[in-house]
């Protein structure tokens, strides 16, 4: 969708596309048509999003992890629309969050922390306590600035570019994170925190 908006605009769309994943729409469209209707032009984004359903699946492990996670213990924070979003998930047959943080809930969108600083607090955290699965530069950098731990995928951007975010970890798919064992959260501040979620990832 982004490579056609930018041909349609007279736009280098690898340069779009790259500069549109992993952020709000908005944003990119601000940037892009600094004198237009910003809002008008990402309702028409959006609505070819939601139109656009191809090639949308659950890239692999996905599900599994998911399904080995206890409830309330993950989110998302993403830079869709919650409309969008959840279009999204359902065509890829994933569950929907109940604390689902999308770019309609927050005010600054990634590279900034409150997605992220948001989903932590839906879920009864500290970011500093949680760890964030990213493919994008502005989601890797997000993470790290709201204080969480970042596991990357190199599914989307060179792995360079994923080191140059701050990914802490970098593996190729969901299917490389197992979940080893889960502990009760603490209920008040310990010098020891418990470990909450315990992950090991194949490297």
């Amino acid at each position: 969708m982004w490579r056609n908006w930018a041909i349609e605009h007279g736009f280098d769309p690898v340069e779009v596309v790259g500069r549109a994943h992993g952020r709000p729409s908005l944003t990119t469209i601000r940037e892009y048509l600094p004198s237009e209707d910003h809002f008008a032009e990402n309702r028409e984004v959006e609505r070819r999003e939601i139109d656009d359903v191809e090639g949308v699946v659950f890239l692999p492990g996905a599900r599994e992890l998911l399904a080995s996670l206890p409830e309330g213990r993950w989110t998302i924070a993403t830079s869709c629309t919650r409309v969008l979003a959840e279009v999204r998930l359902r065509v890829a047959g994933l569950p929907i969050p109940g604390h689902l943080i999308t770019s309609s809930d927050v005010a600054n969108g990634k590279p900034h922390p409150e997605p992220f600083l948001k989903a932590a607090a839906s879920l009864g955290f500290d970011a500093h306590d949680c760890i964030v699965l990213e493919d994008a530069p502005a989601g890797i950098r997000a993470g790290k600035a709201s204080g969480a731990r970042v596991i990357a995928f190199r599914t989307t951007v060179p792995e360079e570019e994923l080191r140059l975010a701050g990914a802490d970890w970098i593996v190729n798919s969901c299917m490389e994170i197992e979940l080893v064992t889960v502990e009760p959260a603490s209920p008040h501040p310990d010098p020891y925190p418990d470990p909450g979620l315990i992950l090991h990832l194949h490297d």
